[in-house]
C-alpha cells in the first residue's frame, strides 16, 4: 500500500479519467454501428427489413447501456434514498420514454453527449482542485528525529513538543519550532504566496509546511503536528466547502422546486393536449420528452459550486485563507473596516525612531549610556535600545541594576549612577530636563543627575498599510476604524499617518467588542464589518465580527482560530487580494446564473412547442452546463494572474 494518500488520489484520478475514455469510446463505437444498421433499410425484402430493425434496437440497447446505465443505476439509488426529482432522474425518464415511442438514437445521443459533458465538467472540477492540490502538497511525509545523536526518520504525528527534527535541503518543515542550529532561505510561498524566499536562522521562529532551499536546519519542535501551521491551513481548506454562500443556498433551494415543477409541466405537455384533441399521443409525449432533458440544472448545479471553490482556491494561492464560500461572499458588502493597531496596521516590533541629546552630549553617546543601563533587561523597549546600539556592552563595570517599578532603570557604571526611564523618574530624582514632544514612548537618559538626553521609541507602520486603507476605499468602504490598547496620543499620530477615518485608544480587550457594537449601529443595512486583529485579546472582537480577519503568519492561534479569514502574510493589502477575488467571483457566479436560466427558459419555450429537437434539447442542457463550466474556470485562471 502507498504510504502518499496525495499519490492514491492522484492515481484514482487518472484511473477514473481513463476508465471515462474508454466508455466513452466503446459507447461512440456500437452508437454508430447502431446508426448503420438502422439506416440500412432501404431493402424491400420484409425479413431483412426486421433483422435490421431488431438488431438496431439491440445495438443501441447496448450503447444506452454502456453509456447511461451508471446513470439509470444513480437515479435508482436515489430514488431508494427518498431523493426523486434530480438531474439523474430527469435523465432517466426523458431517455427511456424516447426508447418507448421509437427514438432510439436520440436516446443514445442524449447520454452520449451528457457523459461528454460530464467528461468536460471532471476536468473543469479537477483543474480547479489541483489550484487546492498545490497547498495539500505543504503536507509533510515524515520528520527527521534527532534524538542521542542519531536521526530516526518517523511521522510527523509522533513528534513531541521539546523533540529536536533536522530538515535537509529540499525537504518541508514538518512541525513548527525554533531553529536552535543553523541557516537557510526558506520557500515559503504555499503558505504566503509569495515567491520570495525567507531567511531562517539561530534563535527564528519557523512555520511548517515551508520548503528548506539550501542550509541543514536542526529545530526544537514548539507544536504538535496536529497544532502546527501546516495541519491548520489543510483543515481550514478542507472544510471550507461545507459553509456555503448565500447564493449557493439560494440554488439549492431553488432546484428543490424547479425540478417537480418542470417533472410536471411536462407531464401535462404529454397528455393534456392529446386528451384535448390536439394531436396524436405520441407526438406530445415527444415534446414532454424534450422539455424534461431541457430542464435539467446541470449548468447551475455543477458551476456555482465551482465558482466558490475555485475563489476559495484562488484566494488560498494569494496567501488569504478564506473558511467558507459565506465568508467570501460577504467581502463583497464591506462597509466598514476596523482594524487593531499593533501587529496589524503597524508591525508590532518597537525600534528607536529618534534621539534627542543635550546640548553637551551626542547622539551616540546618549545611545550608548541608554544602552549600558537597558543591557540587563529582556524589556522590548530595552531590547530595541540595544539593537540600535548594535554594539557588544561591556557590562564588567556595571553593577547594582535595579528596576524600579512604573519608572525605569537605575545602575551604577564605575561609581555613577546612570538613569533610564520615563519622565516621572527624571522627576523623582530631581533632575533637570527638556519635555520632549513625539510619538511613542520617550526614555530619558541621566548620569549623576545629569541629564543626557531621550529616545524615542515606536512601532513602525507597515509599509502597505496606507496603501491598504486607499484601497478599501477605493472599494466602496464608508469608514475605516482603529482600536487599540495605546495612548490615545499615539493612536491619532498613527490614524492620521494612514489617513484613517476614527480612531480609539486605550481600550481594554471588552471594550474593544463594545465600540464594536457602537460601529454595527452604524453600518449600511446590507453592509458588513470586518475587524482585523493579530493578538490573544483580539478573540472575542475577531468572534463578534460579520467577518473576523487574523493576521496569521505572527498572529496568536486563539485569533487565527477565531477568525473567518486568515491573512498568511501579515500584510494588510492582502485582503485587497481577498476581496478582488471574492468580487470577481461573484460576478462569474451571477453570469452563469443569468446565462443558464435565460438560454433555458427559452428552449423549454421551444420544446414545449415542438420547434426545439432532442438534439438540440441536449445542446440546452449540457452545451450550456459546459459554457458555464468554463465561465466558472476563469476564477481559477484569475487566481494565477
Amino acid at each position: 500500500m502507498s504510504d502518499c494518500p496525495s499519490c492514491n488520489s492522484g492515481n484514482i484520478e487518472k484511473n477514473g479519467n481513463k476508465s471515462r475514455v474508454i466508455q466513452l469510446i466503446l459507447g461512440v463505437v456500437v452508437f454508430t454501428a447502431g446508426i448503420v444498421i438502422n439506416n440500412n433499410n432501404s431493402n424491400n425484402l420484409f425479413a431483412h427489413y426486421f433483422v435490421n430493425k431488431y438488431l438496431a434496437m439491440c445495438i443501441f440497447i447496448t450503447a444506452y447501456l454502456i453509456l447511461g446505465g451508471n446513470i439509470v443505476f444513480r437515479a435508482i439509488k436515489n430514488i431508494l434514498k427518498g431523493k426523486l426529482f434530480d438531474e439523474y432522474f430527469l435523465m432517466s425518464l426523458a431517455t427511456i420514454g424516447a426508447f418507448i415511442i421509437g427514438e432510439y438514437p436520440e436516446a443514445v445521443g442524449v447520454m452520449l453527449f451528457y457523459q461528454v459533458g460530464e467528461f468536460f465538467q471532471d476536468m473543469a472540477v479537477n483543474k480547479s482542485k489541483k489550484s487546492i492540490s498545490a497547498l495539500m502538497n505543504i503536507r509533510p511525509d515524515f520528520a527527521n528525529l534527532f534524538r542521542h545523536g542519531e536521526t530516526v526518520k518517523v511521522s510527523p504525528e509522533t513528534v513531541s513538543i521539546g523533540d529536536t527534527i533536522l530538515v535537509k535541503p529540499g525537504e518541508k518543515i514538518p512541525l513548527d519550532g525554533k531553529v536552535i542550529e543553523g541557516e537557510a532561505m526558506l520557500d515559503t510561498s504555499a503558505l504566503t504566496g509569495e515567491s520570495v524566499p525567507r531567511k531562517a536562522k539561530t534563535g527564528g521562529a519557523v512555520l511548517s509546511g515551508c520548503i528548506n532551499q539550501n542550509g541543514l536546519l536542526k529545530i526544537e519542535v514548539t507544536k504538535t503536528f496536529g497544532q502546527s501551521t501546516v495541519a491548520r491551513i489543510i483543515d481550514l481548506v478542507e472544510n471550507a466547502s461545507s459553509k456555503k454562500a448565500p447564493t449557493e443556498n439560494f440554488i439549492t433551494s431553488f432546484s428543490r422546486y424547479y425540478t417537480p415543477v418542470v417533472v410536471c409541466l411536462a407531464a401535462l405537455i404529454a397528455f393534456v393536449p392529446p386528451l384535448l384533441g390536439f394531436g396524436v399521443l405520441s407526438e406530445w409525449v415527444h415534446r414532454g420528452l424534450v422539455f424534461l432533458v431541457i430542464s435539467c440544472p446541470c449548468a447551475l448545479v455543477i458551476s456555482i459550486p465551482l465558482g466558490f471553490f475555485g475563489g476559495i482556491g484562488g484566494a488560498s494561492r494569494r496567501g488569504v485563507l478564506v473558511k467558507g464560500g459565506n465568508y467570501l461572499e460577504a467581502l463583497n458588502n464591506l462597509d466598514i473596516v476596523v482594524f487593531d493597531k499593533t501587529g496589524t496596521l503597524t508591525k508590532g516590533v518597537f525600534s528607536v525612531s529618534r534621539i534627542d541629546p543635550a546640548s553637551n552630549y551626542t547622539i551616540q553617546q546618549a545611545l550608548e549610556y541608554a544602552a549600558l543601563a537597558e543591557s540587563f533587561s529582556n524589556h522590548p523597549i530595552a531590547q530595541s535600545i540595544l539593537r540600535a546600539y548594535d554594539k557588544e556592552v561591556d557590562k564588567t563595570n556595571l553593577s547594582d541594576y535595579t528596576e524600579i517599578a512604573g519608572h525605569g532603570i537605575s545602575v551604577s557604571l564605575n561609581g555613577k549612577t546612570i538613569l533610564t526611564g520615563n519622565d516621572k523618574l527624571m522627576t523623582a530624582n530631581g533632575i533637570a530636563f527638556t519635555q520632549v514632544q513625539g510619538i511613542g514612548t520617550k526614555v530619558y537618559v541621566a548620569k549623576d543627575n545629569e541629564y543626557i538626553g531621550c529616545i524615542i521609541i515606536s512601532d513602525e507602520i507597515k509599509a502597505d498599510a496606507k496603501n491598504a486603507i486607499a484601497a478599501l476605499k477605493a472599494h466602496g468602504v464608508s469608514k475605516t476604524v482603529m482600536l487599540t490598547g495605546d495612548n490615545t496620543e499615539i493612536a491619532q499620530a498613527v490614524a492620521a499617518e494612514l489617513n484613517l477615518d476614527e480612531y480609539y485608544g486605550n481600550l481594554l480587550p471588552h471594550e474593544k467588542v463594545e465600540m464594536v457594537e457602537k460601529l454595527f449601529e452604524r453600518k449600511r443595512v446590507k453592509g458588513k464589518l470586518a475587524f482585523i486583529g493579530d493578538g490573544i485579546n483580539d478573540a472575542p472582537v475577531l468572534a463578534r465580527a460579520d467577518i473576523g480577519i487574523a493576521m496569521g503568519g505572527l498572529g496568536s492561534d486563539a485569533a487565527i482560530e477565531a477568525a473567518d479569514i486568515v491573512l498568511m502574510t501579515d500584510e494588510p493589502s492582502k485582503l485587497i487580494d481577498a476581496v478582488s477575488m471574492a468580487r470577481f467571483t461573484k460576478r462569474i457566479v451571477w453570469q452563469n446564473i443569468i446565462f443558464a436560466l435565460g438560454i433555458k427558459s427559452v428552449f423549454l419555450v421551444l420544446g414545449a412547442f415542438g420547434v426545439a429537437s432532442m438534439w438540440e434539447a441536449v445542446f440546452a442542457d449540457v452545451g450550456v452546463a459546459l459554457l458555464a463550466i468554463l465561465n466558472a474556470s476563469r476564477v481559477i485562471n484569475f487566481a494565477s494572474k
